[in-house]
């Protein structure tokens, strides 16, 4: 089989938008090449290598590479919806953050040997106190009190730190108890609610616009053994389904938050918890404003780059 390797040249700060975008678009992978992130394991001694080629780190150009592949024969359609997707992606961001050239460019590819060498760039990551999340082709012993959360082979999974999904991770286990019921709106890859359960929430509850983050959620959910503890759903929030959410978490961006606003306040119990996350600098007063109308207690503001992220009592 020939696959159509689409690259887009963009930033650090851009890169887990425009892998948002070309997930949209693929089940076979996605990857992000960002110099910073060789640098910054080796500054923060995460991890050595015996030997790396000291020409690596020597691009400080900021270009990041986020890659797709897609089946030759969807090229010509596909093609077009990502750079229609990468204008839209140009106009909501309104010169916010740095977004690279989003330069477009196709190669083709012979085979699946692509899709072993795809593997080669992950290692498991670990995302606040707890959690570590590990592609389910690499063994890993886990440390005492360590919850091991799996993805397979065709989710989302990129090299950078995950700013945005570490962030809710962190707030979450700051309120999460034996008795909470969660709402991951905008679920992906199924990671929020997933670790909710593992970390020990009653029940969660999975939705997702997108037909192909449903299917993996719920693929997830089987991989980690929590599918009887998780409804997932595609849908806009909780269509047909009457649930009050103890904890709802949305890792979405702030335009969209700030949309489901009046929609997420009606899914979340009196006293219940609010987190949102995938907020840059310049909209996150708008959205503060939108969900305090919306009869929500700002809690907790925190940072990590370019995001923030937000957790609300509901009044």
């Amino acid at each position: 089989m020939k696959f159509t390797e689409v690259t887009v040249h963009t930033s650090t700060e851009g890169s887990e938008l425009v892998a948002d975008i070309l997930w949209r678009y693929t089940v076979y992978g996605v990857a992000i090449s960002d110099v910073k992130d060789v640098i910054a394991l080796q500054e923060n001694k995460v991890m050595y290598w015996d030997y790396m080629d000291e020409s690596l780190t020597d691009d400080r150009s900021g270009d990041v590479l986020v890659k797709a592949f897609v089946a030759e024969g969807d090229t010509a359609e596909v093609l077009p919806q990502i750079r229609a997707d990468l204008e839209e992606l140009t106009e909501n961001c309104s010169g916010a953050m740095p977004l690279g050239s989003l330069e477009t460019t196709t190669k083709l590819i012979e085979g699946d040997d692509w899709i072993e060498i795809w593997k080669k760039h992950f290692r498991p990551l670990h995302i606040g106190k707890r959690v570590v999340v590990v592609p389910e082709w690499i063994a890993y012993e886990k440390a005492e009190d360590e919850v091991v959360i799996k993805l397979d082979s065709n989710m989302a999974f990129g090299t950078g730190e995950h700013e945005t999904t570490s962030m809710c991770l962190e707030l979450l286990q700051r309120y999460l108890t034996a008795d909470s019921v969660c709402l991951d709106v905008g679920c992906g890859s199924g990671i929020l609610g997933i670790s909710a359960v593992l970390l020990g929430a009653k029940r969660a509850y999975l939705t997702d616009i997108d037909a192909i983050a449903a299917e993996s959620s719920l693929h997830n959910c089987k991989l980690n053994g929590v599918q009887d503890k998780c409804e997932v759903r595609r849908a806009d929030l909780l269509e047909d389904l009457r649930v009050t959410a103890d904890i709802a978490l949305a890792n979405i961006t702030a335009d969209i938050l700030s949309r489901l606003a009046l929609d997420i306040s009606r899914s979340v119990r009196k006293g219940g918890i609010l987190i949102l996350s995938g907020i840059i600098a310049e909209k996150l007063e708008g959205v503060k404003e939108i969900y305090s109308s919306c009869g929500f207690l700002l809690k907790d503001t925190i940072n990590k780059g370019e995001w923030y992220a937000l957790s609300f009592e509901k009044l």
